[in-house]
């Protein structure tokens, strides 16, 4: 398993790509747009023109994309995976997908005589330049256990989850409270900041009382310094809340808080937040109160 190829070098394939790399895996790349590949070349990886190059020699195939249709492109379009996806090889798809489409990749690879594991993270772009990643996965133990060593690479823990299409839901799960949770970190700031009460104190007592959250510790003080330098992005954070909703719905599962959530972040895409960090659907509840969350401090 020392030959891995990482497709799809964004905000999180690329630090995952050089964490492999300085691990000793030789190490091949892909990415839709070819520059993004080149400071990984300078680190050792090699760089294949296709999706269907990059599996030519891997053992381990990574892919960490946006969506479902960039997943559904590298894997059937033009020169896809599936064209030179062969026995023996563990595909382990990353992305934040619908478990439907999990469940077709899964079935497609087997086909082939390949191992498919769905494995989403998280820990956002901190962890994954750290190699501080947790992943979530689903699939077939045995192929979860050989692949163990990629893994470890690049996170701190590995779950796993159950059978395949287990890691995918899970993290719609996970995102679902990550939704919430800055929600509230933006209502409950919104509430002092109109009051008049020092942001950067509230804060401190949120993160040493029972409001205390990943949210509050990795955004708070974000929030405070209007700091929405992108992290985990708006729109890929509504992406995650519409499909956790779709998957309720199809359980016929109730999800008050999901829909709440998925409202207030739709506002902040369609107001033009949606490039920016998750914690920018802060200023929705700034827009609503007249000034700036951080304006006291």
């Amino acid at each position: 398993m020392n030959n891995v190829a990482v497709l799809g070098l964004g905000t999180m394939g690329a630090p995952m790509a050089a964490n492999l790399i300085r691990t000793g895996f030789a190490v091949t790349v892909y990415n839709r747009t070819p520059e993004k590949a080149k400071p990984l070349q300078a680190l050792g990886a090699a760089a294949a023109s296709t999706p269907q190059e990059a599996a030519g020699h891997a053992d381990v195939v990574i892919t960490m994309v946006s969506d479902d249709r960039s997943i559904d492109a590298i894997y059937y379009g033009t020169d896809g995976l599936m064209t030179n996806i062969r026995e023996g090889q563990i595909i382990i798809d990353c992305s934040t997908i619908s478990p439907v489409l999990v469940k077709r990749l899964a079935a497609d690879c087997q086909q082939r005589g390949a191992q498919f594991l769905d494995a989403p993270v998280t820990g956002s772009k901190p962890a994954a330049v750290d190699g501080t990643l947790v992943f979530m996965v689903g699939g077939d133990a045995e192929a979860l256990q050989a692949a163990m060593p990629v893994l470890e690479a690049m996170g701190r823990k590995i779950v796993h989850m159950g059978p395949t299409g287990s890691g995918s839901i899970t993290k719609l799960a996970h995102n679902t409270i990550v939704g919430i949770n800055n929600a509230a970190l933006a209502e409950g700031f919104s509430i002092v900041a109109k009051a008049g009460v020092n942001p950067s104190a509230f804060l401190d007592v949120v993160k040493n009382g029972s409001a205390g959250s990943k949210a509050a510790e990795l955004k708070g003080e974000k929030i405070i310094a209007g700091d929405f330098d992108n992290q985990f992005s708006l729109q890929l954070m509504l992406k995650d809340l519409k499909l956790a909703s779709f998957l309720t719905e199809d359980m016929q599962s109730p999800s008050p808080m999901l829909d709440a959530a998925k409202n207030l972040f739709q506002m902040g895409q369609t107001a033009g937040f949606g490039e920016e960090d998750l914690c920018s659907v802060v200023k929705m509840y700034e827009q609503w109160i007249g000034h700036a969350i951080g304006q006291n401090k």
